[in-house]
């Protein structure tokens, strides 16, 4: 496996492709994205493309089923969490620093207000050293 090099960023280890659930679409809608796209998470975005948080799928079952809720009946605006992200000059360094401080899984990317990418767990696996991803994944976990 090969370690981040200083000079790599954030576009270089992004997935594109990502894709927005407008924050009015309901939880069922959300969890079929997620199934079509093979993710677990989905940025949330207001009337004017503006991404204003995420929603996992964790969020959905733990959230809104576990509690009692109706998935068909709940938005993506009403659990979406608070938005941390990084542009896509970013250093990889600065991503994994902004993960770990917020114990967060997946990163949006964004450029001038926009959604331009995502970094996920499997894409730092891709570009980090086995030792660096442990580290990683041992802060991400870690109980506070």
């Amino acid at each position: 496996m090969s370690s981040a090099q200083p000079q790599e960023c954030a576009r270089d280890v992004m997935s594109t492709g990502a894709e927005c659930i407008s924050a009015q679409e309901t939880l069922d809608r959300a969890a079929q994205m997620m199934r079509e796209h093979e993710v677990g998470a989905l940025p949330v975005c207001g009337p004017d493309d503006q991404v204003t948080g995420i929603i996992t799928d964790r969020d959905i079952v733990v959230k809104c089923v576990a509690a009692g809720h109706d998935p068909a009946e709940t938005t993506a605006g009403e659990l979406a969490t608070g938005l941390v992200w990084v542009p896509p000059d970013a250093s990889v360094e600065e991503a994994l620093a902004r993960m770990e401080e917020h114990q967060i899984k997946r990163l949006p990317v964004m450029d001038g207000g926009r959604l331009v990418g995502m970094i996920s767990e499997a894409d730092l696996a891709a570009h980090l050293s086995d030792d660096k991803l442990a580290e990683f994944v041992h802060r991400v976990y870690a109980p506070r």
